[in-house]
């Protein structure tokens, strides 16, 4: 669905479990603000705030399983359904602000599901979850993704430096903790940027050098103001 020039501007925030999505999503919403731009943040799951966003931290926390014992294709529905009892709350955002900011949003649910599975049956789910969570569910699809692509070994280690999470007490969940899976998982996202429309890759290690926090966001900042200034433009025009 192509983005309108009277409803918010949805950008999303990708990437793998400690890649920096929650740090630079506020900071894109700060930056916003102070150049005179409304914003809304909307950070998925919303583990205490929904009764899905409750089970997803049950199922991170290994209450249904490992990993590898729970189907991904019912994995899949306790993010969507997190984000189908947030649909309102996120129209709302959109209603009261000129830009909307995800932290994680469907395409988290197709990368971190269809990871693990292969082939026919990757295609299969990654074509489901998209049914689901915007046909049936009826949530937008981002105007903007920005995927921070990050090395899986440098991400595991700023995983290992996160402060305390209201859903888990435990130093990295279960998706965190795999490093096989989250390569997995880098993988699907690579093929959604190389594919899906509105992305936009943001590579936070080039050359195996990370970046610093402030540098990413530089880069985030670039790709939003350039398609705010599109949009500003296309408005002219009409």
């Amino acid at each position: 669905m192509a983005a309108t020039t009277t409803r918010a501007l949805l950008v999303d925030i990708e990437g793998i479990d400690g890649s920096g999505k929650g740090t630079q999503a506020a900071r894109l919403c700060q930056r916003l603000t102070a150049e005179g731009v409304s914003c809304g943040l909307l950070s998925f799951p919303r583990y205490s705030a929904t009764l899905f966003g409750r089970a997803v931290g049950e199922f991170l926390n290994g209450a249904y399983g490992t990993l590898d014992q729970v189907h991904p294709f019912l994995v899949s529905l306790l993010f969507a359904g997190d984000r189908f009892e947030s649909r309102d709350t996120l129209r709302q955002l959109l209603e009261a602000h000129e830009v909307v900011v995800l932290d994680r949003y469907v395409p988290s649910n197709i990368a971190h599901q269809a990871a693990k599975v292969q082939g026919a049956e990757r295609t299969e789910l990654m074509s489901r979850i998209l049914e689901i969570e915007h046909r049936l569910y009826g949530l937008p699809r981002a105007d903007l993704v920005l995927w921070l692509d990050l090395p899986v070994e440098t991400a595991q280690q700023l995983v290992a430096r996160k402060a305390r999470r209201d859903y888990t007490e435990r130093t990295a969940d279960l998706q965190e903790a795999d490093g096989a899976y989250l390569g997995e998982v880098a993988e699907v996202y690579q093929q959604l940027a190389r594919t899906e429309p509105g992305w936009r890759a943001i590579e936070c290690a080039p050359g195996g050098e990370l970046l610093t926090v402030d540098a990413v966001h530089e880069r985030v900042w670039e790709e939003v103001a350039g398609r705010l200034a599109a949009r500003s433009a296309g408005r002219a025009r009409a």
